[in-house]
């Protein structure tokens, strides 16, 4: 039987979860009770409570040692990820207690992401010692990380959300469209550009019913043209430059903001079309009423600033 949520908590004990992931890394008793301190004896009765505690094996017995099962495979990932949590836990109070944000979680969609770097190196400046991940992913990812309390704001868009209502949101600045190319494509030279003589070539994409994707659809459609087939579909604006690279027919559709970094560093070029479709703006999201530490605000109010320029 499945122990409850608050039989696994009221049992379960942060010492036991670094036995689990030096189990996981050593594959033996005798290597994560060394590495522990603690003697072989010690760490098989911490293993069987463990055990006894999520009511199933997590282990294999084995000549070799000790392999995890699926069961134990799942709970050493998630003692991983709980080990994680305590440490920038620990890394956000110890900021706070000096005087500065400790670390913030943020998240971005490709277009969005030099208007983010300008605001966190900004912010860097005047907090050096502030810790900041960045993720960069679709607006339904991010506002799901949100959700699960792994993001403290992000730059997307509500607008995929069925819960909009459970976001704080602020606007950020409206995003123009462009198109971009390996500086070798052969229509780099053009002076203008209808969409038409795009049309057979192979585009670097969002996937499906990501708003840029809908955006471009709608522009072949209201050229009477065919939405082009064999597309390759991607978050990642590394992977579209990799990929441009790579590759000197291919097109891909990206902000303004990426048009211009890439143009201005010599990795890509900006192809004179002209789109007529509007994107949607971009948003500052947070979970609604939740507590910000004093990085966190900064990085917004960062972001918003250079938003309205």
């Amino acid at each position: 039987m499945t122990p409850t949520l608050n039989s696994i908590i009221s049992r379960l004990h942060v010492k036991q979860l670094r036995l689990l992931i030096a189990l996981g890394e050593h594959g033996s008793l005798l290597g994560a009770a060394r590495q522990l301190a603690l003697t072989q004896p010690g760490a098989s009765k911490a293993l069987h409570e463990i055990e006894t505690t999520f009511g199933t094996p997590l282990f294999v017995r084995t000549n070799r040692g000790l392999e995890p099962n699926a069961v134990g495979r799942c709970v050493i990932r998630y003692a991983r990820l709980i080990h994680t949590d305590l440490a920038h836990l620990r890394e956000e109070i110890v900021g706070i207690m000096r005087g500065y944000g400790g670390r913030v979680s943020v998240g971005v969609i490709m277009g969005a992401v030099p208007l983010l770097t300008d605001a966190i190196t900004a912010v860097s400046a005047d907090q050096p010692e502030m810790s900041v991940e960045i993720v960069e992913d679709t607006s339904a990812t991010l506002l799901s990380l949100i959700d699960a309390g792994r993001l403290d704001l992000a730059i997307c868009r509500t607008s995929v959300s069925q819960t909009p209502y459970l976001y704080d949101s602020v606007f950020v600045q409206n995003e123009t469209l462009a198109v971009i190319s390996n500086t070798a494509h052969p229509l780099a030279r053009r002076r203008r550009l209808p969409l038409k003589d795009l049309a057979g070539y192979r585009w670097v994409v969002y996937r499906a019913n990501m708003p840029m994707r809908l955006l471009l659809e709608r522009e072949f459609q209201d050229a009477g043209l065919r939405f082009p087939t064999h597309l390759l579909e991607t978050t990642s604006a590394f992977a579209t430059l990799s990929l441009l690279q790579k590759n000197v027919s291919l097109v891909a559709l990206v902000s303004i903001d990426v048009a211009r970094f890439c143009t201005e560093h010599g990795v890509a070029c900006t192809l004179p079309l002209q789109l007529s479709s509007k994107s949607e703006p971009y948003e500052l999201v947070t979970r609604r009423d939740a507590p910000l530490s004093p990085g966190a605000r900064m990085l917004m109010e960062a972001i918003v600033e250079r938003g309205g320029k």
